[in-house]
């Protein structure tokens, strides 16, 4: 078994706590994602704001000293530069992206 399965099924055998901001309070789903981020060394994030993402990128511009965004034109591009960047420096490459089923089908299918 590889160690990233076994850190998935520990992580999945561990109940969920609620997550904390530095001052101690409980923070918003959205926070939440922003402060697991960084705990796992995520220093870059490309994205493509809109719709029902917005709440996220609410909580990252309370967190721009930390993490860089990178604004991008297209999902796809996003994603791309998310790989590029994972392979070139050794980080986590993350990116975010608006709703639209059209795009993410097109994510599965590989079609533009």
């Amino acid at each position: 078994m590889s160690a990233a399965t076994e850190k998935a099924q520990q992580v999945a055998a561990t109940p969920a706590q609620p997550k904390h901001d530095k001052n101690g309070q409980i923070v918003n789903g959205s926070e939440a994602l922003i402060l697991s981020l960084i705990e796992e060394g995520v220093d870059t994030i490309f994205g493509y704001p809109g719709g029902a993402i917005m709440p996220i990128y609410d909580a990252l511009f309370h967190y721009r000293k930390v993490l860089n965004h990178v604004l991008v034109r297209h999902e796809q591009g996003a994603t791309h530069a998310a790989e590029g960047y994972a392979q070139m420096a050794g980080k986590p490459g993350v990116c975010f992206a608006r709703k639209s089923m059209s795009k993410v089908s097109s994510f599965f299918n590989g079609r533009k």
